[in-house]
């Protein structure tokens, strides 16, 4: 029978360390030790920020994006271009694609995409306030950035459907080969889109 080597505190730590993702429970052993080696310098600030993160953080109530101010960053930001909505299903995306400088856009977090074998319908998405955004007047064009897994094509056709009275151009995000990727190491279904949206070079 194991015996317990730290204090309730520690062993507190260690769990919820192990509830993030990426981090199982000897990463999360690994990770507590060096906090509490380096408590002034790690340990200290961590909990700050963590405590001004619970305060401050909210949900930017115009695209679900998370931020200290509401509206977020990028929708203040006058340098945007509003005639573009960049829908993605969850706020690491849209942090991806702006780590990328890829839109110049503004964006619509659903929250998630729909999922039937994971109980999430339309109503648990942010759907409706999306449609409502692509019938403002300077919307254009709604980019559909959802991942290529049936549950983003499913979300990506369900939206489609309900933008069909909205005077906008609903396009999605190309599928195919990565730059740098090669063609022998690629999955067939990949392949396959590769080749149907083919463009002139």
């Amino acid at each position: 029978m194991a015996t317990a080597v730290a204090g309730p505190e520690i062993e507190r730590l260690i769990q919820l360390l192990a509830r993030l993702p990426g981090l199982g429970p000897r990463s999360a052993r690994r990770a507590a030790l060096h906090l509490i080696k380096k408590r002034e310098a790690l340990m200290t600030p961590l909990s700050s920020a963590l405590q001004v993160a619970i305060d401050k953080i909210q949900v930017c109530k115009t695209c679900g994006n998370i931020d200290t101010q509401n509206p977020c960053t990028v929708c203040i930001d006058p340098r945007r271009d509003g005639a573009i909505i960049v829908v993605v299903a969850d706020v690491a995306d849209l942090w991806a694609l702006e780590r990328a400088h890829a839109t110049n856009g503004r964006y619509h977090v659903l929250g998630a995409t729909l999922s039937p074998l994971d109980g999430v319908g339309p109503q648990d998405l942010t759907i409706d306030a999306l449609v409502a955004r692509a019938h403002e007047k300077q919307v254009t064009e709604i980019i559909l950035a959802l991942n290529a897994t049936v549950d983003g094509q499913t979300t990506a056709h369900y939206i489609t459907d309900l933008l069909q009275e909205a005077n906008v151009k609903v396009t999605r995000l190309a599928h195919g080969v990565p730059v740098g990727g090669e063609l022998d190491y690629l999955d067939e279904g990949t392949l396959s889109a590769a080749m149907r949206q083919r463009t002139l070079f």
